[in-house]
C-alpha cells in the first residue's frame, strides 16, 4: 500500500460487488482494490477479481481480519450484514453497507455526507433513494415540503432476487430516507418493475407539495443539485420539468448506468455502487490527508 491511497475489500462478489471493483479499478484516486471476500470457492465473482490481479478469498468475514484494510464496501445482505458490521467495528474498519440492514446513518453523498465522515458504518438508504432523495433535498433547501412521492420504475431485468424479495422493505427504507434525508414531513415510495424489450432506463417521477412555492428558486436549486450528482453519476439527467402547479412540484429523471460491470440500462443498481465508491473515495480521501494511508 502506498502512502496516498487506503486498501479497500469488497464483500459480496456478485454483480454489485463486481460492479463496485470495477469502478474502483478505473476510477479511484484514493483507493485500492485489495480484497474481495466471498463463501463460495466456485464463485465467478472471485474468479472475476483473482484474474484482475485482486486477492480473492471465499473464507467468509473472518478472512478481513488482520489485512490492513480500512474500508469495506458489503454488498450482501441484511442478513449477513448484521453479522459482519460487528466484525469489521472490531478490526477499525468503516464499513459501506449497500443492504437494507441500516446499522448506520443514511447516507447520499450530495445531501448529508460532510456529517456522517466519522461514523463506522454508512448506509446507502436504497438506489430508488439515492437517485431522488437529491431532488426532494432540493426543493425542501428553499421551502418546507409537507408531502414528497416518488415512483421509481426500473427494468425486471435489473431487479435481482434480493430487490424481489424486499419490496416493502425498499418502499418504507426509501420513505424513511425522503423524510430523514431529503427533508419531507412525510414521504411516499413506489417502485415499478418494467419487463419491456429492451429493458427501460431506470426513471424516478418526483411529486413534492410545498408551503409557499418560489419557482425560480426552486428550479435553480433543482438544476444545481442534477450537476452535482453528475460529478459521480453522469447518466443522472433531468427528463422533465419542474413543473408547478398550485402547490405541486413535479420532476421526473432518468439513470443511465456507466456499464462498468453492469449493462447500462441497469441505473438502478449502478447509481447505488456509484454513490458508495463516491462515499469510499472522500472518507478514503479524509484517512489519507489525516496521515492513515501509510
Amino acid at each position: 500500500m502506498g502512502g496516498d491511497k487506503i486498501d479497500v475489500a469488497i464483500i459480496g462478489p456478485g454483480n454489485i460487488g463486481s460492479d463496485l471493483l470495477y469502478k474502483i479499478l478505473r476510477r479511484s484516486k484514493y483507493m485500492t482494490a485489495k480484497l474481495m471476500v466471498g463463501i463460495y470457492p466456485d464463485s465467478e465473482g472471485l474468479k472475476r477479481a483473482k484474474s484482475l490481479g485482486i486477492e480473492a478469498t471465499s473464507e467468509g468475514i473472518e478472512a478481513i481480519r488482520g489485512r490492513g484494510i480500512r474500508i469495506a464496501f458489503d454488498a450482501t445482505s441484511a442478513a449477513a450484514h448484521l453479522k459482519n458490521a460487528p466484525i469489521l467495528e472490531e478490526e477499525n474498519i468503516v464499513a459501506i453497507d449497500l443492504t437494507p440492514a441500516a446499522i448506520g446513518p443514511y447516507v447520499c453523498p450530495v445531501v448529508n455526507l460532510e456529517g456522517h465522515f466519522d461514523r463506522p458504518n454508512i448506509n446507502l438508504i436504497t438506489c430508488g433513494g439515492q437517485a431522488t432523495i437529491p431532488l426532494v433535498f432540493a426543493v425542501s433547501s428553499v421551502c418546507t415540503v409537507r408531502y414528497a412521492e416518488i415512483v421509481a420504475t426500473i427494468a425486471s431485468k435489473s431487479a435481482g432476487p434480493g430487490t424481489r424479495q424486499n419490496i416493502d422493505e425498499f418502499t418504507q427504507t426509501t420513505a424513511r430516507g425522503i423524510e430523514k434525508v431529503g427533508g419531507a414531513e412525510k414521504g411516499k415510495a413506489i417502485i415499478i418493475l418494467n419487463p419491456a424489450e429492451p429493458p427501460i432506463i431506470m426513471r424516478n417521477t418526483i411529486y413534492t407539495l410545498v408551503d409557499h412555492i418560489q419557482k425560480d428558486r426552486i428550479a435553480h436549486s433543482i438544476t444545481s443539485m442534477i450537476e452535482r450528482v453528475q460529478e459521480y453519476v453522469p447518466g443522472y439527467r433531468l427528463r422533465l420539468g419542474p413543473i408547478f402547479e398550485d402547490n405541486k412540484v413535479t420532476t421526473m429523471i432518468e439513470v443511465e448506468g456507466a456499464g462498468d460491470f453492469l449493462p447500462a440500462y441497469a441505473g438502478n443498481l449502478d447509481i447505488e455502487t456509484a454513490a458508495a465508491v463516491a462515499i469510499g473515495e472522500n472518507v478514503a480521501k479524509r484517512m489519507v490527508k489525516a496521515g492513515g494511508g501509510g
